[in-house]
């Protein structure tokens, strides 16, 4: 009997987004802005909408449409999804103006806390018989001035070869392809894994519904993402992509970057990529 793979829905993946940002104060950003600020920023959003309703003279049943459009993101979950993929890259501009090291870009709906702590030579957790090419990422973690950074984190999370998220996927356990590696002494670290799968966000949902009627594309390229950190240094939120990807040079999320390639080595086993980190003072 031939079995199917549940995909993850727009709104599964959008309520475990949701709590999994709730639940973090640290990414909720701070509790209060002031006034001032809210006032010059709320009205600079809403005479953008105007400029935009004027200029293209936006009739009624658009704005109809455009109001029932953000009811169904509200109600699906969405928020978290639509945010990160079309609009955290220009926050993340904005961040990375006073930012020195290793090159940011976007986190993504998907990341997960709290996951597995490993050793600086780690398998990450996967299921007996994971399907995919063997990676083996390696790297160390540096301050400015070259320095090792003993017992760095490397948070990594990754999609599998098919494209799911765990915890996001409902056929794949929890914490697959998730883990926290601690650097060693000399800030050094080895990863095993599996070469992740290029993959469409949900599109079953009002996110996807805008996608289709816009005729765009819901592609993002095969990457690994990765929060490093250490105490006393700036964490840094990036992910890593592969030279040659599908959808390189076209991701739906606008958050590749040059200098965030990878161009791993072919081995007996799969492949093999190195990648250093290096991290500011706070």
């Amino acid at each position: 009997m031939t079995t199917t793979t549940p995909s993850p829905t727009a709104a599964g993946s959008g309520a475990n987004a949701s709590e999994a940002f709730r639940a973090s104060s640290e990414r909720r950003g701070p509790a209060a802005t002031s006034q001032e600020r809210t006032d010059r920023v709320v009205r600079r959003v809403l005479e953008a909408i105007h400029q935009v309703v004027r200029e293209e003279e936006v009739t009624y049943p658009e704005f109809q449409a455009a109001k029932r459009w953000l009811m169904d993101v509200g109600e699906g979950g969405e928020w978290p999804l639509f945010l990160d993929v079309f609009v955290e890259h220009e926050i993340e501009k904005v961040a990375a103006r006073t930012q020195r090291g290793t090159v940011g870009t976007i986190e993504g709906p998907y990341y997960l806390p709290g996951q597995t702590r490993l050793p600086a030579v780690a398998t990450l957790p996967m299921r007996a018989g994971e399907k995919g090419d063997k990676l083996v990422f390696s790297g160390q973690v540096r301050d400015l001035d070259g320095h090792p950074l003993p017992g760095a984190e490397i948070d990594f999370w990754q999609a599998d070869a098919d494209g799911y998220y765990s915890g996001f996927a409902p056929h794949l356990p929890d914490g697959n392809l998730r883990a926290v590696v601690v650097a060693d002494d000399e800030g050094r670290f080895e990863i095993s894994s599996i070469k992740p799968a290029p993959y469409q966000i949900p599109t079953d949902g009002p996110t996807g519904a805008l996608i289709s009627a816009a005729g765009w594309h819901p592609w993002r390229p095969a990457h690994l993402h990765l929060m490093v950190r250490a105490d006393g240094y700036r964490q840094i939120t990036t992910q890593l992509y592969f030279t040659g990807g599908e959808w390189l040079d076209d991701d739906v999320a606008t958050a590749t970057k040059d200098e965030l390639v990878l161009d791993p080595t072919p081995t007996a086993e799969g492949w093999a990529v190195e990648y250093d980190f290096v991290l500011e003072r706070a």
